[in-house]
């Protein structure tokens, strides 16, 4: 999907994804998060982390049945947070570094072995479609940094700044102390549904889907931990860490903090789980029980969490610590926002 091709996504900000968050979306939050639902289901599915997956889905949807790809339809779901400004965790006004920069990473890929990648991108907006512009017109898979941000702006991606005042603000106030500690499930514990962010704020959008027709694809994007060392790159943009897709066996994305999850891989590993018959729920608790057995007490107070899908269509999350949350969106638009067990309670 080309920049202009998409740029209807960039509309989709705080009020149009409240509405998403409606009525419209069907999401069971107004009763509590809904139980999954036993069997696989038919056609396509979109599937996302944290509850503000569910705009970035409808909008994977839509394109969906307008007539994209399923690679249009996951670029298109997962612009949306990069777009909205009350997202401090994903694209425009993303924290910052500690040196008050903002910088992006992001990664998509397809069951036929297609893959782009940037990483510590600045000065534009959607990481994610930078990341599909490298695997669709250079000879290479993973951009980063100066290159990264030249080739974007070389192939027509416009420049923009994406440090927001509100961004800025709660980088000073840092300053004040300049330290810097990931709090588990942030994302959902502040603005009621995990929409709005404060400062500890470091998470991502892992977007996967199948077709109708079986294929999988799937995009990771990410502002990155807030605050970070600059030059920090988490598990998002690399494949088989926070992104994994295999044809015929199915598609993981990942969450939480990041190095952990690079330390074993831990989307290859899932995907290679189910491909040795694991169910898409066990092979996301296999990685997360073996972090645990890798870490021990240096993840107690972490989150790292997994979300799967198998090739019938079948949802598995799992994750180190209670509280986080995955939206899953049917053909139809029908959503859902799960959530997924844990090891600690």
């Amino acid at each position: 999907m080309t920049e202009t091709g998409t740029r209807g996504a960039d509309t989709l900000r705080s009020p149009q994804r409240r509405a998403l968050l409606g009525a419209g979306a069907a999401l069971s939050l107004a009763g509590g998060l809904a139980p999954a639902r036993a069997g696989a289901p038919a056609g396509a599915i979109i599937v996302s982390t944290w509850d503000f997956g569910a705009a970035a889905n409808a909008a994977a949807i839509a394109r969906l049945n307008a007539g994209g790809s399923l690679l249009d339809a996951i670029e298109a779901g997962a612009r949306v947070p990069e777009a909205d400004p009350a997202n401090h965790s994903v694209g425009y006004s993303g924290y910052p570094d500690r040196d008050g920069i903002v910088t992006l990473d992001a990664v998509i890929m397809d069951d036929a072995g297609h893959v782009g990648a940037v990483a510590a991108l600045q000065d534009v907006m959607h990481a994610v479609s930078v990341a599909r512009a490298v695997m669709e017109r250079t000879p290479h898979t993973f951009l980063v940094g100066d290159g990264a941000t030249r080739f974007a702006l070389a192939n027509g991606f416009p420049k923009r700044d994406l440090l927001t005042p509100e961004a800025r603000a709660a980088w000073q106030d840092w300053l004040k102390t300049a330290k810097y500690k990931p709090e588990a499930n942030i994302e959902n514990r502040i603005g009621g549904t995990g929409i709005r962010g404060d400062a500890r704020n470091h998470d991502t959008i892992g977007i996967i889907g199948r077709g109708a027709d079986g294929r999988f694809a799937g995009a990771c994007t990410t502002s990155g931990m807030a605050f970070k060392m600059h030059g920090r790159v988490g598990d998002s943009p690399q494949v088989g860490s926070g992104l994994f897709v295999e044809a015929g066996v199915g598609a993981a994305t990942a969450t939480g903090v990041g190095e952990e999850v690079t330390r074993i891989a831990g989307t290859a590993r899932v995907v290679a789980s189910m491909r040795g018959g694991l169910s898409a729920d066990a092979a996301c608790r296999e990685a997360v029980e073996h972090i645990l057995r890798l870490r021990g007490d240096a993840v107690k107070d972490a989150q790292v969490g997994f979300l799967a899908l198998d090739r019938d269509g079948r949802v598995g999350a799992y994750a180190l610590q209670k509280g986080f949350t995955y939206a899953v969106t049917d053909a139809a638009g029908r959503t859902e926002v799960r959530a997924a067990p844990s090891l600690r309670t």
